[in-house]
């Protein structure tokens, strides 16, 4: 109740504090909210445009015309940026509309600005005023933090990309205020629920984020981190920024220490200390105060004034799943003094407590497995970096070849495979990527064919060309080369196995890694804190592509199996990448690549074979299929490029069933090789999945191969009916069931599946329920399917929004001869117009076996005009009139209808059809009918049961009758109920 009045009193002051404002308040607050408001006008201009009661000095009439012609986005930066040019009674105007959209489009970027300005009221201008100019601070800490922003910048300005293996270019390097990264807000449960390794599992769900309504999403810009927490109530002192490797969380955070150098963001913070964990992992007992400084010794002199105001320091973390010391943020032991000596982790623990310095802010990352084994808590934001958008990854292709014809051509081979594509999100997999992609251009084949040849279509080969590129630079002997390899190989497994990912020099030699090696410092990046050297993996996905590598080189049968088996207990998916690339080697094109190390263990290949064929048996064990480890499975089989093993792993089984999935481009590329590989598929059921463009067309190729194909629930843009008719249209069409039910499909789909409805030969059942037919189109469908040539003997048209004008349509339809059942539920079909699909039903051409017509909104009038057909048509077998409100002078119609010696009718279903004890002396006449055999008067208002009973014992043929109220029943008649049961 008090949060209501809250929300009251809030709304009838909203106005109240616009008007207060002052022009020059009112500007600043708007130009801070600017790129929220574009954000957020870009989720759904239409609404926004409606609503707006006050536009600009221009009119509505203006942008009206422009509207449609615009881009979403374009449209929303120039209706925000016209606004604010039109002067004050536009803004608030547009503020006003802002609050009265919010119950009916409440957009969570929305939400934050609108409660950011309730809550904060007065001091809003304040704050932003404090992060645009900062803090007065004495002459000798002013110095202080001159210099610290002189190192900062030094530090942070430049960002180097890796050299290409066998480029003989220097390093690119560019200034960091050209790289963007997205951000979208995520709940803190979303952490629980990885369970992939989170390359996989970005790509499993990043189209589905990116592409899906930005209803859900909140977007935040590096200077609004620390904005509003529409979730805590609060302004966040504590926030964590999310993101798998390579996706830029170290980036995001070189670029928002830039931005505080550069007075761009957040001079709230006096001064920033910027520490990665990697580089802690060195340091054992410190204090806070020696950890400073030992990172930032100019600061000594002043360090213990600069710490006296905790409010206006800002700490980052990079990196907490690199960290080797103890994390556990539910731990209650203290730390309070900046001189104290404690672990590392008892000092950041206490940092965000606000133990220690309290009043100070931390922003730290880490990767999502790690937030899913931490209590999250304490953090009072936690946002993801969802790396490259559809439109960024094309962009980042063009900067990279500084060509269109070649980015062209490199990005649309790749948006065709969908396995290298769903990568393509990662930033440092698109440097990959591309790297490989301008090295087999490079190479130049004569013919176009031998291009297409020489790329890469699984993620196995991509990493052995760009190691065997590598390697191919350096002139040793294959001896040179297996040691140098195995010795990597073996400390990267080790890496991969027990999740370490940064290596010193310990570790190195404990390996007999040879560091003065070129081949070694191509895989590795030197690192140099603390006076100490570690070593990292230029991308992890390198490091687990050697560690699979290693197994067939060095061939071991205990450490392969002791490390397959150790896969088996990690439920964070860390080893699925490991076990692609381990069956990525099964195939001989993989292999070929890196023939410079020698011949490949025929035994390991054999192991993993095997290992393969069982895991894919113990997936299906007792019907139940996990389809995240089958979809992991698959994957693994589209790495091995081997249509032999697929078929030996799968076995008889042809039936595939992968529903409530998002399956991503990359699911799909292995799901259409897997159906590929088995030739005869009998059932593909992907009921309530989420498939995009991309995916649809690695499946659409083998489509029409599948017996029975269930999409039911999987809602299809009208743009991807096209896939299905290219399935249905191929000359060699297996199809025979096609569920399309509850698709958001409307009746222009009934155009395009028409034409190929009216020539396919294999379709027998089509399933269109649940869908928004009604319209003008309808009609084309309903030709095709009266078309002698139709084939289909089951058409299930439940719930298409049809009215009674239909029932003439559909009377075309029961002229096919091959319809045997009709399925019309659910729709409004009572009218003038039911007589038609009536006298239809008693044409001696109609077939029809089943009529269904529950919840029709029949009448006991519908009776009358059923009647006939019933009494006269020589097929029909069962006919559901289940409820519908049939009680009524005509209902006896039916009755005589359905008693009548030539009436064929089996199964007769009346449950809940509003009948009562004057309708039962009519029931009895039932008995007369020699073929009905079932009976279902369930729901009904009956309370006398000597009629019900009469019809019972007085019919031999009638064996079922289905009665009603049972807890009435149990009440009244106990011996009534106990016929029912056996009944």
């Amino acid at each position: 109740m008090e949060e209501d009045q809250e929300v009251a009193v809030t709304k009838e002051k909203f106005p109240e504090l616009l008007h207060q404002y002052k022009d020059s308040t009112l500007r600043t607050i708007y130009e801070y909210y600017k790129d929220d408001l574009i954000y957020i006008v870009e989720s759904d201009p239409d609404r926004f445009f409606s609503e707006l009661t006050s536009l600009t000095t221009q009119g509505r009439e203006h942008y009206s015309t422009i509207k449609n012609d615009l881009d979403d986005s374009v449209f929303a930066k120039m209706l925000v940026q016209d606004i604010l040019d039109a002067g004050r009674e536009a803004v608030i105007g547009f503020w006003k509309c802002l609050y009265g959209v919010k119950t009916v489009h409440p957009h969570p970027s929305l939400l934050a600005v609108l409660e950011e300005m309730s809550h904060t009221g007065d001091t809003l201008v304040q704050k932003i005023l404090l992060d645009e100019y900062g803090h007065n601070l004495t002459p000798e800490v002013k110095d202080i933090q001159d210099n610290h922003k002189q190192h900062f910048l030094n530090k942070t300005q430049i960002l180097v990309e890796h050299r290409p293996p066998r480029s003989k270019q220097e390093q690119k390097s560019f200034y960091i205020s050209e790289r963007f990264v997205n951000m979208i807000v995520v709940s803190t449960d979303h952490f629980r629920q990885r369970s992939q390794h989170e390359l996989i599992e970005t790509g499993r769900k990043h189209e589905d984020i990116m592409k899906k309504e930005r209803l859900m999403l909140e977007h935040i810009a590096l200077n609004k981190l620390f904005r509003w927490s529409c979730q805590k109530q609060c302004m966040p002192s504590v926030v964590m920024v999310s993101g798998v490797p390579g996706v830029g969380k170290t980036t995001l955070m070189q670029k928002f220490v830039y931005d505080w150098v550069n007075k761009k963001l957040y001079q709230r913070f006096a001064f920033v200390f910027f520490f990665k964990f990697q580089e802690l992992n060195r340091l054992n007992k410190v204090s806070l105060e020696t950890m400073i400084l030992q990172k930032y010794p100019y600061l000594q002199s002043q360090l213990g004034n600069i710490l006296q105001d905790a409010e206006k320091l800002l700490f980052i973390f990079d990196g907490l799943d690199e960290s080797n010391h103890q994390m556990d943020f539910t731990s209650q032991q203290k730390c309070q003094n900046i001189k104290q000596i404690e672990t590392l982790g008892v000092i950041v623990i206490n940092l965000l407590r606000q133990s220690l310095l309290k009043g100070c802010s931390v922003l730290m990352t880490s990767r999502p497995t790690k937030l899913a084994s931490v209590d999250t808590t304490i953090f009072q934001r936690v946002s993801e970096i969802m790396g490259f958008s559809p439109k960024e990854i094309q962009m980042y292709f063009e900067m990279f070849f500084q060509n269109k014809e070649l980015s062209d051509k490199a990005f649309n081979y790749v948006r065709e495979n969908g396995t290298l594509y769903t990568f393509c999100y990662i930033p440092s997999y698109c440097w990959i990527i591309c790297t490989v992609l301008s090295m087999c251009f490079k190479a130049k084949p004569t013919i176009i064919d031998q291009l297409m040849s020489s790329l890469p279509k699984t993620v196995t080969q991509l990493f052995a060309i760009f190691v065997s590129n590598i390697l191919s630079n350096h002139s040793q002997d294959k001896q040179s080369f297996w040691k140098l390899m195995t010795s990597i190989g073996w400390m990267a497994e080790n890496g991969v196995m027990n999740h370490l990912m940064v290596f010193d020099k310990r570790d190195l030699r404990s390996f007999n890694v040879n560091t003065s090696s070129h081949i070694t410092s191509s895989f590795l990046i030197e690192s140099d804190q603390y006076s100490d050297l570690t070593f990292s993996f230029l991308h992890c996905t390198i490091q687990e592509f050697l560690a699979a590598l290693v197994h067939y080189l060095d061939y071991s049968p205990e450490k392969l199996q002791s490390s397959l088996d150790k896969t088996k207990s990690y439920t964070d998916g860390r080893a699925d990448m490991f076990l692609r690339f381990l069956c990525g080697f099964l195939a001989s094109s993989a292999r070929s690549l890196l023939k410079c190390l020698g011949d490949f263990s025929i035994k390991a290949l054999k192991d993993v074979t095997s290992w393969l064929q069982k895991s894919l048996v113990d997936i299906q064990k007792d019907g139940n299929i996990n389809i995240g480890k089958c979809l992991n499975i698959f994957e693994c089989l589209f790495e091995s490029q081997n249509r032999t093993l697929v078929e030996e792993c799968l076995g008889s089984n042809r039936s595939f069933t992968l529903s409530s999935v998002t399956l991503t481009p990359m699911d799909c590329t292995a799901l259409a090789f897997v159906l590929k590989s088995c030739r005869q598929t009998e059932a593909l059921d992907l009921q309530n999945c989420h498939i995009w463009r991309e995916g649809w067309e690695s499946l659409v190729p083998i489509l029409h191969t599948i017996k029975k194909i269930s999409l039911t629930g999987s809602i299809m843009k009208e743009s991807y009916i096209q896939f299905i008719v290219s399935a249905l249209s191929h000359p060699k069409c297996r199809i025979q069931h096609l569920g399309l039910s509850s698709n958001k499909l409307t009746d222009i789909s009934c155009s395009h599946l028409a034409p190929v409805i009216k020539k396919n030969k294999s379709m027998r059942k089509l399933d269109l329920s649940g869908n928004n037919l009604g319209g003008l189109h309808f009609y084309d469908l309903v030709t095709a399917l009266s078309s002698p040539k139709c084939q289909i003997e089951k058409l299930l048209l439940g719930n298409t929004c049809l009215t009674e004008s239909s029932c003439s349509q559909l009377a075309s339809v029961l002229h096919n001869t091959r319809l045997r059942k009709l399925d019309l539920c659910y729709n409004n079909l009572a009218g003038p117009h039911l007589s038609d699909l009536a006298t239809a039903l008693s044409r001696p051409t109609c077939r029809i076996e089943k009529l269904l017509l529950t919840y029709t909104h029949l009448t006991d009038s519908s009776c009358s005009q059923l009647a006939s057909a019933i009494k006269n048509n020589q097929s029909l077998r069962k006919l559901d009139l289940s409820n519908n409100n049939l009680a009524g002078p005509r209902f006896i119609d039916l009755v005589t209808a359905v008693s009548s010696p030539t009436c064929q009718i089996e199964k007769l279903l009346l449950k809940n059809t509003r009948m009562t004890d004057e309708e039962t002396p009519l029931l009895v006449s039932l008995s007369n009918n020699t073929n009905l055999t079932e009976l279902d008067l369930s729901v009904n208002h009956f309370h006398e049961y000597g009629y019900i009973e009469e019809l019972k014992y007085t019919s031999d043929s009638l064996n079922k009758i289905r009665l009603i109220n049972r807890l009435w029943l149990e009440k009244q008649e106990p011996d009534l109920l106990e016929m029912e049961d056996q009944v």
